[in-house]
């Protein structure tokens, strides 16, 4: 495509996040737009089976999937930032490691920016990119694709969802400050080691006593609790009814859905 006003060609982009709906969304293109352009923003925090399903997703588009963030990963900017831990309230790890970095790639270029909005979901704002040479395109929503539709599409290509989604209900970094509590049992039980990682994040401040931790409830540790004693209630109840399916329960939309940063959870 052409820019006729500039004479310049149009780039497409498409941010795969390892996340059902941008997965999707890069399938469900790759054949009507050949001219695309693949990147993930490696935070530096991903999980293993995110970087594997990158993998696989490469192979089947059958073209390189660009790596950004290959000099600063969060280590970096978590020391810039004095050891603050991002926060819902104060996001600077998007901004560092998804939005900035897709800017620098798309530079100064006309670009159209391929966003995986389905039709079933509500408005959505979260973190999009505001340079007015980029562009953005919502596939799923102007062709009215829904979740249902979503899964087709990865269950037809043969690749089927990550395999996060057992205990997970979205992609994004191990320690997610956006992560429901049972998401954080269920790190610890497929990956302890990143568990007791996200722990030695947490810390209190010595000057004002005040504590930094990934979720409002309190320490990972409380969290873990708070989980443990749920999750109890439940298989309680489920003895009684007719349990969920775990890929279920996993892909249901997040309440938080409306605040979650886009270009890190599609």
């Amino acid at each position: 495509m052409i820019d006729t006003t500039s004479n310049r060609p149009v780039r497409h982009l498409l941010g795969l996040s390892g996340g059902k709906d941008s997965s999707a969304l890069a399938i469900y293109l790759r054949d009507k737009i050949p001219e695309m352009e693949y990147f993930f923003a490696d935070t530096g925090a991903e999980l293993p089976e995110t970087l594997a399903y990158i993998d696989l997703l490469e192979d089947y588009l059958g073209k390189p999937i660009a790596r950004l963030n290959s000099e600063r990963d969060f280590e970096y900017y978590l020391k810039y930032h004095n050891n603050y831990l991002p926060s819902a309230q104060q996001r600077w790890c998007t901004v560092n490691l998804k939005l900035i970095p897709f800017e620098v790639f798309a530079g100064n270029d006309e670009v159209i920016s391929y966003i995986a909005i389905r039709a079933d979901e509500p408005s959505r704002s979260g973190y999009v990119s505001k340079k007015s040479n980029i562009k953005t395109s919502m596939p799923f929503r102007d062709d009215g694709i829904n979740k249902e539709d979503v899964f087709d599409i990865l269950e037809s290509s043969g690749l089927g969802v990550p395999k996060y989604y057992d205990w997970r209900s979205r992609s994004g970094c191990y320690f997610c400050f956006f992560q429901k509590k049972e998401e954080w049992l269920g790190l610890k039980k497929h990956h302890v080691e990143l568990f007791e990682k996200a722990k030695k994040y947490e810390s209190i401040d010595e000057k004002t006593g005040r504590i930094f931790t990934w979720n409002q409830i309190g320490s990972l540790d409380e969290v873990i609790k708070r989980a443990e004693a749920d999750q109890t209630k439940v298989e309680r109840k489920n003895k009684k009814t007719v349990p969920k399916k775990l890929i279920d329960a996993f892909c249901d939309e997040p309440k938080d859905t409306e605040d979650a940063c886009l270009i890190c959870t599609l």
